[in-house]
């Protein structure tokens, strides 16, 4: 089982996305879609690897992989010697997310 460890900007991204819903929908949507984020990145504990490589080559050299939520992607790196899963950002994909997490 990994370890799994949210860097602030992906917390600050989840956020946003999760305020964004709020607003446009309901509190009760949000919640829903935050569970949703939250459950999906626990499963990687015991799965690391349900991820994909990012189709993008720079992001694929960096070393992260890419969980594909629906309309959301979770980007991570996965520590295999110390058994630790780093999130580094949630993004929903209509964004332009390849700017997003080169800046990181």
């Amino acid at each position: 089982m990994y370890e799994i460890i949210r860097t602030d900007k992906a917390d600050a991204l989840i956020r946003q996305i999760v305020l964004f819903i709020a607003k446009n929908f309901d509190n009760e949507t949000a919640l829903e879609k935050l569970n949703e984020i939250e459950s999906s990145i626990m499963e990687l504990a015991d799965n690391p690897y349900i991820g994909e490589e990012p189709r993008y080559p720079t992001l694929k050299r960096q070393g992260y992989r890419v969980l594909i939520l629906e309309k959301d992607l979770v980007f991570y790196k996965i520590d295999e010697d110390k058994k630790v899963i780093t999130i580094y950002a949630v993004v929903d994909q209509r964004q332009d997310y390849l700017s997003i997490v080169r800046g990181l």
